[in-house]
C-alpha cells in the first residue's frame, strides 16, 4: 500500500499541482435520517425529537454553513442516490425504487390490484445497452476527468450486482471503500466482523475493514477512519478531491453504538429507540471528525463540506419502537411516502468565502441538484453528459439565501409496492409549486392538495377548496411525467398502464 501511495505521489503529482487551488468537495451523506432526527432544528421552532437528539456537530456545521430548511430526496435511498450521480429526476431516470443485490430482480411487493411498473429495476450503468438501467454519464467521473481525486466511502447501491452501476470504480471513483451493491449492512458490529463470520456471511457483509475485525469499532467510526486515510494521497500531492462518504447509518439492522447508547437508555427511551439515538450521534461525531482533521491538514478554509440523507426519516414498526408514523412529526408519515415526513431531509453547506456563516434558506430544492452544483462548486463547466440534466445549481443560492423561486416544480414519482400500504406510502406522484402540493394516488384516482405554508403537516386538505389549483398541478404534474416517460403500473383487470393524473 505504501509503495502504490508513493507511485500515485510520482505519477500525478506534475499533472496537478495547477489544481491545488480549486475547492475539495465533501458529501456527507446519511442513510435513512430524518428532517427531525437532530438537535439541529430545521423547522421555524425547536421540537420533543430535537430536544431527544445530541448531535453537536451538523449544530456546528449549521454555525458555519447555510442551513437548506426545504431540502428534499426521493422516498427510498436508490432512486436518490442515482439523481445524485445522473442530475435527473427518478421520474426520469426510472429507478423509481430501491434495487436489489441480484440483477434481474425487481423489488416490488406483490399487489392484487397492479402489475408492476417498468422500471430501471437494475439501476444505474456507465456503459450503454445494459437491460434495466439508466445509462447516464456519472458526476465522479466529470470529476476526474476535470482533475478531481475521486474517493467513495461506504454504501454505493446505485446498481445490482453483477452490472456495472455496482461497482464505483466504474463511475468514476479512483478509491472505493466498502461501496458495492449492497443496500444495508449485515451487521454495524466489529465483533460480528461487520457480518464476515465463517457460515454466517451474506452479501450485506460490509468489505474492505478487515483490520477492524474483532475490535469494538462501529462500522460509522470504521468508515470514517478509512475515509480519513483515503485523503492522504490528495492532500499530500495538494490535489482537489471529491469525497462521497455514504454511511450505513442510519439504516437497519438498527444496533447500539456502545459510546453512545447509555445515555438514552438512562433518558428513558425503549432499546429499539435508544439503538436508533446512538447510531444518528455515532454518525453526528463522525462528521465532527471529518471536520476536525481538515482543520489539522490546514485545508478546512478550502474545502466545502455538504451535509444531506437520502430519504425521510424510517417510521415504521416493529423496527422502529412506539407508534408507526409519528417519528417525523410534524411533518407526515416517513420513509417510503410522498409525504412530508418521506422525502424532507436535513441538508447543511459550508462553503468558507462564500456561503456567510450561520445563514439559511428556506428555497426549496431537490436532489438531482446536486449533480449541476457540485459541478459548478468544482468550476467544471461545459461538460458533456449522454443524459439530460433536470437539476438546478443552488450555487446562487449559497451566495444569496435570499433568492426565491416561487414558480418552480418538484416532482415525486413512486409507481412501486416499497411496503403494506401507509400514508403516503406505494403508487403515489406528488408535485410541489410555491406553497402549494398535490398528492395523487395513481389506485383510486384522488388528488389530494395542501399548503405547506400554513399546514406542514398536510393534515388538511384544500382540493374542494381549490379547484383550479388542483387542475393546474395536476396538468403540470401530468404533462411532465409524459415528457420523461415515466413508467406507470399495470392494472390487472385490463392491462392497461394506470392513467396519469389529468386523466382521473
Amino acid at each position: 500500500m505504501k509503495l502504490l501511495r508513493s507511485l500515485l505521489v510520482i505519477i500525478l503529482f506534475p499533472v496537478f499541482l495547477f489544481a491545488q487551488d480549486r475547492p475539495n468537495i465533501i458529501l456527507f451523506l446519511v442513510d435513512d435520517m430524518g428532517w427531525q432526527d437532530t438537535s439541529l432544528p430545521f423547522w421555524t421552532k425547536e421540537t420533543e425529537f430535537n430536544r431527544r437528539y445530541h448531535t453537536p456537530n451538523m449544530e456546528r456545521l449549521a454555525r458555519e454553513g447555510m442551513k437548506f430548511t426545504n431540502a428534499y430526496a426521493t422516498p427510498v435511498c436508490t432512486p436518490t442516490r442515482v439523481s445524485i450521480m445522473t442530475g435527473m429526476n427518478a421520474a426520469h431516470h426510472h429507478v423509481t425504487n430501491w434495487t436489489h443485490i441480484q440483477k434481474n430482480t425487481p423489488t416490488d411487493m406483490e399487489d392484487s390490484f397492479f402489475h408492476r411498473a417498468e422500471w430501471n429495476y437494475d439501476g444505474l450503468s456507465p456503459q450503454k445497452d445494459i437491460p434495466n438501467t439508466v445509462y447516464a454519464t456519472p458526476l465522479p467521473q466529470l470529476l476526474k476527468e476535470s482533475g478531481y481525486f475521486t474517493i467513495h466511502v461506504g454504501k454505493a447501491h446505485w446498481g445490482s450486482m453483477g452490472t456495472p452501476g455496482s461497482n464505483p470504480y466504474n463511475l468514476g471513483f479512483v478509491v472505493n471503500i466498502s461501496g458495492n451493491a449492497t443496500g444495508h449492512p449485515q451487521s454495524f458490529k466489529g465483533g460480528d466482523n461487520y457480518g464476515n463470520l465463517p457460515g454466517k456471511t451474506t452479501f450485506h457483509a460490509v468489505q474492505d475493514l478487515n483490520e477492524y475485525y474483532g475490535t469494538e469499532t462501529f462500522l460509522t467510526e470504521a468508515l470514517t477512519l478509512e475515509a480519513i486515510k483515503s485523503l492522504d494521497v490528495p492532500i499530500r500531492i495538494r490535489q482537489p478531491f471529491f469525497l462521497n462518504l455514504a454511511h450505513y447509518a442510519v439504516h437497519t439492522p438498527l444496533q447500539d453504538d456502545p459510546r453512545f447508547y447509555k445515555k438514552y437508555i438512562d433518558a428513558g427511551l425503549d432499546e429499539t429507540e435508544a439503538k436508533y439515538a446512538s447510531m444518528v450521534e455515532g454518525m453526528d461525531k463522525s462528521l465532527g471528525d471529518i471536520m476536525d482533521f481538515l482543520i489539522s491538514k490546514n485545508i478546512d478554509k478550502n474545502t466545502i463540506v455538504i451535509f444531506m440523507t437520502d430519504n425521510g426519516g424510517l417510521s415504521l414498526t416493529p423496527l422502529r419502537g412506539g407508534e408507526a408514523h409519528t417519528h417525523n412529526l410534524p411533518l407526515r408519515a416517513g420513509k417510503g411516502s410522498v409525504y412530508e415526513g418521506g422525502i424532507r431531509v436535513p441538508m447543511i453547506v459550508k462553503w468558507p468565502g462564500v456561503v456567510k456563516p450561520g445563514t439559511k434558506t428556506d428555497q426549496y430544492i431537490i436532489v438531482e441538484d446536486f449533480f449541476p452544483s457540485l459541478l459548478e462548486m468544482a468550476a467544471v463547466r461545459n461538460y458533456r453528459t449522454v443524459q439530460p440534466i433536470d437539476g438546478k445549481s443552488f450555487v446562487p443560492l449559497l451566495r444569496n439565501p435570499e433568492q426565491g423561486d416561487a414558480d418552480r416544480i418538484l416532482i415525486w414519482h413512486f409507481p412501486n409496492k416499497w411496503q403494506p400500504d401507509g400514508p403516503g406510502i406505494n403508487y403515489k406522484s406528488a408535485i410541489r409549486q410555491g406553497d402549494w402540493k398535490l398528492v395523487f394516488h395513481m389506485r383510486n384516482g384522488q388528488k389530494e392538495l395542501f399548503n405547506l405554508r400554513d399546514d406542514i403537516g398536510e393534515t388538511m386538505d384544500l382540493a374542494l377548496q381549490h379547484p383550479d389549483k388542483v387542475r393546474s398541478l395536476s396538468s403540470l404534474l401530468s404533462s411532465q411525467l409524459r415528457e420523461w416517460k415515466a413508467p406507470m403500473p399495470v392494472v390487472k383487470s385490463t392491462g392497461r398502464a394506470v392513467g396519469f393524473s389529468d386523466e382521473q
